[in-house]
């Protein structure tokens, strides 16, 4: 039974759905927000790189390109916060522990804002040595730092907002935070254009039209968890650092955080070989091809957002057979999805390209090569990425934080260093369908062997549940009164 003391806090029909609505219609109701919501967020990217590419020139879209890896990095500590908050909250929701859940809230703003605040910092005394070392030629160096400068500046903002929204899914508010995507993703589209060519601002524009944006999702995100559509509230009283809260959220918001970062290591390593093997063109492909295929899977990563919140509740609260029906029927829609994204990419490859730059038909031989390469073994990419987000959202750091760095680390980068010196450019392009059929056979076997150990028939009074403890002591419970709100 909820305390009464979050009464006041809590919508009960949040709570109630979770735990007994149908997992189909309950994951129906959860993927059309997040799929509007990456569809959005895709744009903040995607605008600014057609934006750029026709309305400047290739050079331009390179060093946007380079440019890609360090946001990458920012989107990381974003998912580090997001992603560890998100997932300990809906575990506690399961538990009806609201206490707790409204503690982790508070912390992760904290966390939030103190990671954003030192990215930005450190950011501008490294930028141009980590801009040339990511790829940037001297002839796209400018379009570089031009951009990378300003979007330094919107960093805490973006850290806060991107990863915050996170949480209001996993409260249970699955269209409000698509909403929050809507209203940054469609002010960056209307705002590009008026920067880029009415004030004639090149990428500089398309920087502050990010920017701005970015600061509009801040606030709003601030806004909801401060009213009454909340499920848990941001208090004063909850936003002081408990260095035990911290390392639980950050516990398992390293996973996702280690994927980022590794996937930013990784396209930095890309840019610089393709800079070694192909030249500024096939980095322009490169981002073309990564834009490209950012749009084909999102649709892919919002079945794994709204498996997280569905799986990470009723596997704190015991219920493993709905554990077990959501996944295999995320499953089965993710590789539909993944297959019919592989036939699109088969197809018309350069359709898509063309939809980035016209002009160069050099640029439009090297992204339709990459992109049918890149995108070979789709198809198993759906089951790899829901089966490794399994890991994450039922608290299993460990495993997830492995399975995130196997495709990036353990394999993709190995190879991105041996097959160019064979094939040139195409072995940059190669390395991607190799890694990501490792990944896809090391994920089932892990899934396989722990999807056989939820047990639907015990009792759920018997049920062992997720430990909830950080550094061998337990989150210490503190009495919640009005005055704290």
């Amino acid at each position: 039974m909820i305390s009464p003391i979050f009464a006041f806090m809590t919508d009960p029909r949040q709570v109630y759905e979770l735990e007994h609505e149908k997992p189909g219609k309950l994951m129906l109701k959860y993927f059309l927000p997040a799929f509007a919501s990456m569809m959005a967020n895709a744009l903040y990217n995607v605008v600014d790189r057609i934006y750029i590419g026709q309305g400047v020139d290739a050079l331009a879209l390179s060093g946007l390109t380079v440019v890609f890896p360090l946001m990458i990095i920012i989107m990381a500590f974003g998912m580090l916060v997001g992603a560890g908050s998100a997932v300990r909250i809906s575990l506690s929701l399961g538990e009806k522990d609201f206490n707790r859940a409204s503690r982790i809230l508070g912390n992760g703003f904290f966390l939030g804002t103190v990671i954003g605040l030192s990215l930005m910092v450190i950011g501008f005394l490294v930028r141009d040595p980590v801009l040339r070392i990511f790829g940037a030629s001297p002839e796209t160096l400018r379009y570089a730092s031009d951009y990378f400068s300003i979007i330094l500046i919107g960093t805490p903002m973006a850290t806060v907002g991107f990863s915050m929204n996170n949480v209001i899914r996993a409260e249970g508010n699955p269209r409000i935070a698509m909403y929050s995507i809507f209203i940054s993703a469609g002010l960056n589209a209307i705002l590009d254009p008026i920067f880029i060519f009415g004030l004639d601002m090149g990428v500089k524009g398309a920087a502050i039209a990010t920017v701005i944006s970015q600061a509009v999702l801040a606030v709003w995100v601030v806004l909801h968890f401060r009213s009454t559509r909340s499920v848990i509230r941001l208090t004063l009283a909850n936003f002081r650092p408990d260095s035990y809260i911290i390392k639980y959220i950050v516990s398992i918001g390293f996973a996702p955080f280690a994927m980022n970062l590794a996937s930013s290591i990784v396209w930095g390593v890309m840019n610089s070989r393709f800079i070694k093997f192909g030249g500024d063109i096939s980095v322009a492909a490169l981002g073309i091809v990564n834009s490209a295929t950012m749009m084909l899977v999102i649709s892919i990563i919002a079945i794994n957002m709204a498996v997280q919140p569905i799986v990470g509740f009723n596997y704190g609260a015991g219920l493993f057979c709905r554990v077990k029906e959501t996944m295999l029927k995320a499953i089965k829609y993710a590789t539909l999805i993944a297959t019919g994204g592989w036939l699109i990419c088969m197809l018309a490859p350069g359709i898509i390209v063309s939809v980035f730059n016209s002009d160069s038909q050099e640029l439009r031989e090297a992204g339709t090569l990459g992109l049918r390469i890149y995108c070979a073994v789709l198809p198993v990419v759906g089951f790899q990425i829901i089966a490794s987000n399994y890991f994450q959202a039922i608290g299993k750091a460990k495993l997830a934080t492995f399975l995130s760095l196997l495709r990036q680390i353990i394999v993709l980068l190995p190879l991105i260093f041996i097959l160019p010196q064979f094939w040139g450019a195409a072995g940059v392009w190669i390395a991607n369908p190799i890694s990501d059929f490792v990944a896809a056979v090391v994920s089932f076997l892990f899934f396989r062997r722990e999807i056989a150990k939820l047990n639907c028939d015990m009792p759920v009074a018997d049920r062992k549940m997720p430990g909830m403890e950080v550094s061998g002591r337990e989150i210490p419970e503190v009495p919640v009164t009005g005055e704290n709100y």
